[in-house]
């Protein structure tokens, strides 16, 4: 009976972190917390608060949890196929708090809690690759940059469970972008990036030419970033309840707060039915404080993910510090159910939200309900970025050794243009990018919004391009030519534009820099080995997505270029991308071209 008393108990609870209200009775008799959105007190660790709350203190873990033990704190045990109705009935007495939320039986005979069996509720955005554009008739291509990176880690989650990705999961720059490049840094702060180019053959077409822009940003290290004000805002709903979710979460966030400093603040806030909040805002030296707050998490419930949107900003708000970093962190699978759950309604939230000056980072974890589609376009709309968590060493790229490119930004709304000089370019495909294409109007117009560059990042676009009277055009030429018949410009095969703003203004400044046909690398091997890594994870991209212009360059084709350009490899990133490709080679039918999930 001691159990029982427990979870009434941390039910009762989590009905005082969403405001403190009498608790109502669902109609299966489970007790559940009154859905309200006051803040709670801070957790002062007094001596005059309830029993009530130090008993489930004494509960909660002060160190960080491990992955082990969270597996073991969270998963509910497993019965045999054709176990008694009793015995199922006491599990589900013993662990109320895991009961099923859409109950099934997997092939296995194991509950499955969340799902009816081989149901898979992962949502995508639908994306057509970019075409083919003949430089007579389309000269401009325009598009917003993007430093986001979750695609990479959730297409390295599905191969390594044994899946190809769906089709839609595969964002080329993201993969592209996961990687960190040598390019040159500017010379100090006053422009915040510069612009590198190479051009060379392309790897799985020798009649067209790969044209390489990298963008890198300034630096700045941990110690020297403003003060920053971070609203942790936690999805604690069921679907949560999983040690890849919650339990991953908790720890990659514990990880985070251990490197911030006492000038900075940190809150937390949680959501499920309803939303509340567990810390208020803190000095970032308050380890122990967070930390408890953190270890006290626990899932239950359905999704408000609007209403914890709403109280996160309104904490950011409450502890804002100007000329500082104001973020909120966003982690959660993103399957909001309740509320308003409308995508569109979701991202216009957002987008009002940024005006505030505050930023929105989301964090995805889990599987088989995740909303990729969601994370990463509210990350788009609050001027943030997107990472998705699939392991602790992910956690420790983006959130510890990366900390300064997730958290400040040095450039925003970037936008680049490139005019492709149709008296030497025939065609030209961008790889990638296809929903961050913009129009040409758009480019100018300092209204549009656009991408963020962090402190460090570095941000590659490719484009393969087919030369006038070259073999590897793929387009036919219009019967009756042109309009206006194209104006040659010397040797320059394109010419890149760039506009961004200062953090902070609303008035962008333009970069420019011209590609020229002798600055086409004709020597194999002469090119850099960020150029041939760069190509390799395209090409893999590519295949990922069907192949459609990678012709019989296959998986072995990818793992012999990534090799010969894996460099210095500090943190083996590059190293475990030959360790993915090789898994997807195996997967796809040895060294054929991927048979595709849609």
């Amino acid at each position: 009976m001691k159990q029982p008393t427990i979870t009434i108990l941390l039910v009762a609870i989590m009905g005082g972190l969403a405001g403190c209200s009498t608790p109502s009775t669902s109609p299966n008799g489970r007790v559940e917390p009154a859905r309200q959105t006051t803040p709670v007190p801070e957790d002062t660790l007094t001596q005059e608060e309830p029993r009530v709350r130090e008993e489930v203190l004494e509960q909660a873990p002060v160190t960080l949890p491990s992955p082990a033990a969270d597996a073991a704190d969270l998963a509910m045990p497993s019965l045999a196929a054709g176990a008694a109705p009793e015995a199922r009935r006491k599990q589900e007495r013993l662990y109320p708090e895991k009961a099923l939320v859409a109950p099934g039986i997997a092939p296995n005979g194991v509950f499955d809690r969340y799902a009816l069996p081989n149901e898979n509720r992962e949502n995508y955005a639908h994306l057509t690759e970019n075409g083919v554009q003949r430089a007579a008739e389309h000269p401009l291509s325009t598009f917003s940059i993007d430093v986001d990176t979750g695609s990479y880690s959730n297409v390295r989650r599905l191969l390594t469970a044994g899946s190809l990705p769906p089709r839609d999961a595969v964002r080329v720059e993201e993969l592209i972008n996961y990687f960190d490049y040598d390019y040159p840094r500017p010379e100090d702060t006053r422009v915040p990036f510069r612009v590198h180019s190479e051009i060379a053959a392309t790897p799985w077409n020798s009649n067209t030419y790969l044209l390489h822009i990298g963008i890198k940003g300034y630096e700045v290290s941990a110690a020297q970033l403003p003060a920053a004000n971070l609203v942790f805002l936690v999805d604690v709903s069921g679907s949560m309840d999983d040690p890849n979710k919650l339990g991953l979460l908790r720890t990659s966030l514990q990880m985070l707060a251990g490197k911030l400093r006492a000038r900075d603040r940190v809150s937390l806030v949680v959501y499920a039915g309803a939303s509340g909040v567990v810390l208020e805002p803190t000095a970032g030296d308050q380890r122990l404080k967070i930390e408890r707050a953190l270890a006290r998490l626990s899932a239950g419930g359905s999704t408000n993910g609007a209403a914890g949107i709403e109280l996160a900003y309104q904490m950011a708000q409450q502890a804002y510090i100007a000329g500082g970093i104001n973020r909120v962190l966003l982690a959660t699978d993103g399957d909001f159910n309740v509320g308003v759950t409308d995508f569109q309604a979701l991202k216009n939230l957002v987008e009002e939200k940024r005006k505030t000056g505050i930023s929105l980072t989301t964090l995805g974890f889990g599987s088989g309900n995740y909303n990729d589609q969601l994370m990463e376009q509210l990350a788009d709309a609050g001027n943030g970025n997107y990472a998705y968590i699939d392991t602790l060493n992910e956690a420790q790229k983006v959130l510890v050794d990366q900390m300064s490119a997730t958290l400040q930004t040095i450039a925003s709304d970037v936008k680049i243009q490139v005019e492709f000089n149709p008296a030497l370019v025939a065609e030209y495909r961008l790889l990638g990018y296809e929903n961050r294409v913009l129009r040409r109007e758009d480019f100018t117009n300092d209204q549009v919004d656009a991408g963020e560059i962090g402190a460090g990042h570095s941000v590659t676009a490719l484009y393969e391009i087919a030369l006038v009277g070259g073999a590897g055009q793929r387009i036919d030429e219009l019967r009756y030519g042109t309009a206006v018949a194209p104006v040659a410009a010397g040797d320059e095969l394109a010419f890149i534009k760039l506009r961004y703003k200062a953090p902070g203004t609303t008035h962008s400044v333009p970069l420019s820099q011209a590609v020229r046909a002798s600055d086409i690398v004709r020597q194999a091997g002469a090119t850099s080995d960020d150029f041939r890594f760069a190509a390799s994870v395209a090409a893999f991209g590519q295949l990922l997505r069907g192949g459609t212009y990678t012709g019989g360059f296959g998986y072995d084709d990818v793992l012999q270029l990534a090799r010969t350009a894996r460099g210095p490899d500090p943190y083996v990133y590059r190293g475990d991308f030959i360790r993915l490709v090789n898994l997807a080679r195996s997967l796809s039918g040895a060294g054929g071209v991927a048979t595709l999930r849609e």
